[in-house]
């Protein structure tokens, strides 16, 4: 079941989150699918206007899906997270700034990322079970998507409150504090979205609005201008400490709670953004200043161990006696120079893009592309295509007037060939992509080719497989010139979430075949010592706590770990159906010692991974199976085989 769904009537663009089991967190494949229908419907005269609501009774949107960012984040990978939350931004500033009306209907929880989707809208109406909040420092985060921006906009100080103690606001309180439009009885909410899809105007959400109970809120108010109207977070505990009243004592407990960092910055950044030049981009700058660093120099990691991995609820922050440096708020939010959030995109752009090999790894790549908003079209020898992707009748056609000319090949000899027949074909100063993984040697020549074309070339091999390849999380390695590798970056940031420039053309591919022949390698190993493990007696669970967290640490082991029902999930846990397929390890070993016999490199340990995989594709059961299937292998086998 789809975890969003995106359809349109007559007159209405509708987007409902479909996860009230995880209470509608939003993953990062949901944000990107409702940008892309956001990008549609802003040019399509029939909609008039966009309805978001949401399944189940219990959430609108209980924020955004955090653990894959703890665990990309825990393996030393801060790409992920920071490319996360620059799209995300992106779409949060294009809902706040969207040409048509945008209606959000806000049952049960909205908080966090529900917020920066819900609340940025033109028409935000709550229920009678409506609770919404920006919780975030409780995991080491400032109130991010957005919120920064309606806590400055709220009563008085009523947004310091709100964002450091992470006040949940029943509908009345939303009213107030500006983070909702109306009030709706909830069981009149079918009936009102069954009338704006129907071509109703947005006037009838005004008719239909009630007045809710008392907001306990506004209530609050003097005590919370009282006691938060200092410069800073020590100014506030201060006046809280010295106060004996029951306000005081709960403020207090529920400031106890969290980061005192991310406190101190979310301070900071309210006084920042309050006053005549305060926007939608201004507050999602100063936000992204902090979660780019979040997790490297942040809280964030520990908050999300404590709230979700190990449950303890007992985080150890930084500054635990909460005094808080000035110095190190004003680190988290300095300007980020060239790494700056932008939210322009590509999406909006006409890049056309051919893209050659549609197979396993390119189809889901050039969906992704065309998703963004290219224009892609193309062709693969077998005839198969993508979504969105206009189907060419040859390699030629793809290429002819292209900007970009992507190929994802099985191997050297075929991507020659194919450069010898596209390049001729294509404009001076376009880019020739290639993110096959190919032997070194190939690369050079189709580069030298392309600068005999006046086309520029990057070789950029990708790691992630084809579950990344599906969620737009590849890393590339690429090879070639600085100008050739920008103008390939922005393809890179919707296909992965990271890119690193390697070098010359075929740096890339040197890059990648360097990589697995440890990751081939590294499985060998992971899988012999399972295999021993079993036969000393030893619960492959406690095998992994122990290694996992030890010297034995891999990525074959804490990412990937081939025993099945142990660690994160992974390919074993589905019968070893292939995400990185164990005739692709041997094609790539193949081309590490290919490549090691032309340089003279001696790699005992490169050329043993390569003949137990050639084995156990050739002459075993492994072809067809994934690369970790290695495991079964040796626990069937004895010493003597």
């Amino acid at each position: 079941m789809s975890d969003i769904v995106i359809r349109q009537t007559a007159h209405a663009g509708r987007i409902t989150l479909a996860r009230p089991e995880a209470l509608n967190a939003m993953t990062y494949e949901m944000c990107l699918q409702i940008e892309a229908a956001l990008d549609r419907w802003a040019r399509d005269e029939r909609i008039a206007l966009v309805v978001l609501d949401a399944e189940g009774d219990k959430a609108f949107c209980a924020g955004g899906d955090i653990a894959q960012l703890y665990e990309t984040g825990m393996a030393g990978d801060y790409a992920f997270g920071q490319r996360f939350w620059a799209d995300e931004y992106r779409l949060n500033a294009k809902i706040f700034n969207y040409p048509k009306p945008v209606i959000s209907f806000l049952q049960g929880f909205t908080m966090g990322g529900g917020v920066g989707l819900g609340c940025h809208g033109t028409h935000r109406i709550v229920g009678e079970s409506s609770r919404i909040a920006m919780p975030e420092c409780g995991i080491g985060l400032i109130p991010d998507v957005g919120g920064t921006l309606i806590l400055a906009l709220a009563p008085g100080r009523v947004g310091e409150y709100l964002g450091t103690t992470g006040y949940r606001m029943g509908p009345a309180d939303a009213l107030f504090a500006g983070f909702a439009d109306h009030f709706i009885p909830q069981d009149a909410w079918p009936g009102l979205i069954a009338q704006l899809e129907d071509g109703a105007s947005v006037d009838i959400i005004k008719h239909a609005a009630q007045d809710p109970d008392a907001s306990a809120l506004a209530d609050l108010q003097p005590e919370i201008e009282r006691h938060f109207a200092g410069e800073g977070l020590s100014d506030i505990l201060t006046t809280l400490q010295t106060d004996d009243s029951d306000f005081a004592k709960d403020t207090l407990k529920l400031l106890h709670r969290n980061s005192p960092l991310a406190m101190a910055c979310t301070v900071e950044v309210l006084h920042r953004l309050r006053g005549p030049t305060l926007s939608m981009a201004k507050a999602l700058d100063h936000e992204y200043r902090f979660t780019y660093r979040a997790m490297q120099h942040g809280d964030l990691l520990e908050g999300i161990r404590a709230a979700i991995i190990d449950k303890d609820r007992t985080p150890k922050w930084q500054y635990a006696d909460m005094r808080v440096p000035a110095i190190a708020v004003s680190k988290m939010l300095m300007p980020l120079g060239k790494n700056a959030l932008t939210l322009e995109d590509v999406a909006m752009t006409k890049t056309n893009v051919g893209f050659i090999g549609l197979g396993n790894m390119g189809a889901p790549m050039a969906a992704n592309l065309a998703k963004a908003g290219l224009h892609v079209i193309g062709y693969d020898t077998a005839g198969t295509t993508a979504e969105g992707v206009t189907q060419a009748q040859s390699a030629i056609e793809a290429a002819q007037g292209a900007d970009i000319v992507l190929s994802m090949l099985p191997n050297g000899a075929i991507l020659r060939d194919v450069a010898s027949t596209v390049l001729p074909v294509m404009k001076p100063g376009a880019l020739f992509l290639d993110c096959s993984t190919v032997d070194v040697d190939s690369a050079r020549a189709v580069a030298q080719a392309a600068r005999d074309a006046s086309v520029q070339f990057v070789d950029a091999p990708v790691s992630g497989g084809v579950g990344g390849a599906a969620a737009g999380t590849l890393t590339f390695m690429a090879g070639g010139s600085a100008e050739a590798f920008e103008t390939a970056r922005p393809l890179f940031d919707i296909m992965g979430q990271k890119a690193v420039h390697c070098g010359a053309p075929g740096a890339g591919q040197a890059a990648k075949i360097c990589n697995n022949m440890i990751l081939g390698a590294t499985m060998i190993a992971t899988c012999e010592a399972f295999a021993l493990a079993d036969k000393l007696g030893l619960d492959r669970q406690k095998m992994f706590d122990v290694v996992s967290t030890s010297s034995g640490y891999s990525w074959s082991m804490n990412a990937y770990c081939p025993a099945p029902g142990v660690g994160p999930q992974s390919p074993a846990d589905n019968d070893y159906t292939p995400g990185f397929a164990a005739e692709l390890m041997l094609k790539d070993l193949g081309l590490s010692q290919q490549a090691a016999e032309a340089v003279d490199a001696d790699t005992p340990m490169g050329a043993r991974a390569l003949a137990l995989y050639r084995a156990f594709v050739e002459e075993e059961d492994g072809r067809g199976k994934d690369f970790s299937a290695m495991l079964p292998r040796f626990t069937q086998r004895s010493r003597t085989e």
